[in-house]
């Protein structure tokens, strides 16, 4: 009966210790949850953290790219018109040439006839020059009048011809490559 007893006091220390062990075993599990919950919320702040910092390499990654493109386009452009100020210094120079050469050859003497000779040679080599560089005149005589070629100075009245027609061209235009650098002074038909 001994053996009975000590067999029973021994289910009720296993049952008390069961009984004892649960409520630890109990608050061993809520922390348990409580600290995969923390890393739960850690991982989720973690993870929207490397997502913003994508999101702002990308971002800096486009706007590097589209800087570079930028100053690309700035560049070339700098390149292309680079020469720009000195043909419009030039130009006044041209038209210089253009007047003096408008001289009646016939009734000059042999001496500036010569003379004359070389100031169209000379404004022929300045015209190679100018176009090597890419100056193109302005000459839209018969077109209709565009006034971002040309600019009108005087109008006529030519009934033959249609309204807003170039009729003459007063001062040339140029063109450097597909800009505009000197507007042509022209007279327009006006009915």
């Amino acid at each position: 009966m001994e053996k009975k007893e000590n067999i029973e006091e021994l289910k009720e220390e296993e049952t008390s210790e069961k009984k004892q062990e649960t409520p630890n075993k109990k608050v061993e599990k809520q922390k348990k949850k409580e600290k995969d919950n923390k890393l739960q919320e850690e991982f989720k702040k973690l993870e929207e953290e490397n997502k913003n910092l994508i999101e702002k390499v990308k971002l800096a990654q486009a706007e590097l790219i589209n800087y570079r493109r930028r100053k690309d386009e700035e560049t070339n452009s700098m390149m292309k018109y680079a020469n720009q100020d000195l043909i419009m210094e030039l130009l006044p120079i041209v038209d210089n040439f253009e007047r003096a050469i408008k001289l009646d050859d016939n009734d000059l003497t042999d001496e500036l006839s010569k003379f004359l000779d070389g100031f169209k040679m000379m404004y022929a080599s300045l015209k190679e020059l100018l176009k090597k560089f890419g100056v193109e005149e302005i000459n839209r005589v018969g077109e209709i009048f565009d006034p971002k070629q040309e600019q009108a100075l005087l109008t006529d009245c030519v009934e033959e011809l249609e309204d807003e027609v170039v009729i003459e061209v007063l001062l040339k235009g140029y063109k450097l490559k597909d800009r505009v650098i000197r507007p042509a002074s022209v007279k327009i038909n006006q009915k």
